[in-house]
């Protein structure tokens, strides 16, 4: 697998969708696929009271080296709608790797989100990362699940009653 690949996955619910890597091109269809994400899905993802994602965090997203950072998008199979969205970020020593992801409002508990997150794992392990992290709000509840049940554990942030972070060993 290497980070250029469009990869076929099948969601949990039996969802058909294809995952690659953002470029620059698709600067306008990750700024459409940000609108359709609910008002506490962009908070959850950026941690802050974002009511709309600038065209600076979009090239922050797909003007990316590939190696130390990825995003990733996802597609019905056969569609050209973003469907949802997963960033993997890892320090200079690709030792340590940070993953978010977000998933269109329509599409949401239809699997997207953990079959995807197994994904960025994967991609992780492959590039060699060792550690997975997350930062999460706390009202986060769905994604703090999902992400326990796939090996995450959570720990306090010092400083910071209101996220917390999760965090798996590859």
């Amino acid at each position: 697998m290497t980070s250029h690949d469009t990869v076929a996955l099948v969601t949990k619910a039996g969802l058909c969708i294809t995952v690659r890597p953002a470029n620059e091109k698709d600067d306008p269809a990750l700024a459409a696929f940000f609108e359709h994400v609910s008002k506490d899905d962009l908070r959850f993802r950026f941690l802050s009271a974002v009511q709309k994602v600038s065209p600076e965090q979009i090239a922050a997203m797909t003007h990316v080296d590939h190696r130390q950072t990825e995003d990733f998008l996802v597609f019905e199979t056969g569609g050209s709608e973003i469907i949802g969205n997963a960033m993997l970020a890892a320090d200079k020593s690709l030792q340590t790797a940070e993953v978010a992801f977000t998933v269109h409002s329509d599409f949401k508990g239809k699997g997207i989100e953990s079959a995807l997150l197994k994904y960025v794992t994967e991609n992780a392990r492959a590039r060699g990362i060792k550690k997975l992290q997350s930062i999460e709000s706390r009202e986060n509840h769905c994604t703090i699940e999902l992400e326990r049940t796939m090996g995450f554990t959570a720990r306090s942030i010092e400083g910071d009653p209101m996220l917390v972070l999760l965090e798996a060993s590859l």
